[in-house]
């Protein structure tokens, strides 16, 4: 895949991006937040994404769940779990983490083989858990400051530093970007998309009844949960706290992501 692939694929969101930083529509009730300096356009663009979630990928999502069975549903899951792998290799190795990036490569070449492309999860029960890395993560391993949070048009919470990780990650690594045509690529992400979206129907559920500011509520937890996987689950001593925010189950779908 070619830079002008990557710039034709990302002209729409840049195109949004601009129009809601320069209208800034957002109203902040007291002062902004410090942590979050682009919070008035980052208001604006999470109204929008929540907006085409409520009316279009959440009904989707849902009957996607209605008709598809649980096994199925599960094996599309493992199936794109599988691909990822490719791309957590390569940032493992990036990462100077020669075990992990081991245990990885043989847990791709299991489920592809013996679990049928990657449909069947069966390096999980060989004792090869899968791994999260991305290059954001491989960014800030090597030292690069997060910048501040920001929401991209549909992809949803990111930072500057995820963004461009995200790029390299699709543009060298993703063999879904890499190895198609983007006219071929967009419905691989759809389905993608959707299956991870069916996924979170129940917390999102639970988010919109009990969170009194949905949108400082998932930065938070969006900002705590890629601090918590740069770390390894380890984070320093000041970040402890965010152990109790996250359990093994959560950091094997790296649902927030």
């Amino acid at each position: 895949m070619n830079i002008q692939k990557i710039l034709s694929t990302l002209r729409a969101p840049v195109i949004l991006f601009g129009i809601f930083f320069s209208t800034g529509c957002a109203t902040l009730n007291g002062p902004p937040n410090p942590d979050d300096p682009l919070e008035r356009y980052n208001r604006s663009m999470f109204a929008v994404n929540d907006t085409i979630d409520k009316y279009a990928f959440k009904p989707i999502a849902k009957g996607y769940n209605y008709v598809m069975p649980d096994f199925a549903n599960k094996g599309i899951t493992n199936f794109f779990n599988n691909i990822d792998d490719i791309v957590v290799f390569f940032n493992e190795i990036l990462q100077f983490k020669i075990h992990q990036a081991t245990a990885t490569s043989a847990r791709f070449v299991f489920n592809s083989t013996f679990g049928l492309l990657g449909f069947i999860d069966v390096s999980s029960e060989m004792d090869l858990p899968k791994h999260d890395e991305d290059f954001g993560q491989t960014l800030a391993v090597w030292g690069v400051g997060s910048g501040p949070y920001l929401v991209l048009p549909i992809l949803g919470p990111s930072n500057i530093r995820n963004t461009a990780g995200l790029t390299v990650d699709w543009t060298f690594f993703d063999p879904i970007f890499k190895h198609q045509t983007l006219r071929q690529s967009l419905p691989t992400l759809f389905v993608k998309y959707i299956d991870k979206r069916a996924d979170l129907i129940k917390a999102s559920d639970i988010i919109d009844q009990t969170a009194p500011d949905k949108y400082a509520f998932i930065r938070d937890a969006w900002l705590q949960r890629r601090q918590y996987l740069i770390y390894d689950g380890n984070p320093p001593d000041d970040d402890m706290d965010i152990k109790d925010l996250f359990n093994d189950d959560d950091l094997k779908d790296d649902k927030l992501n």
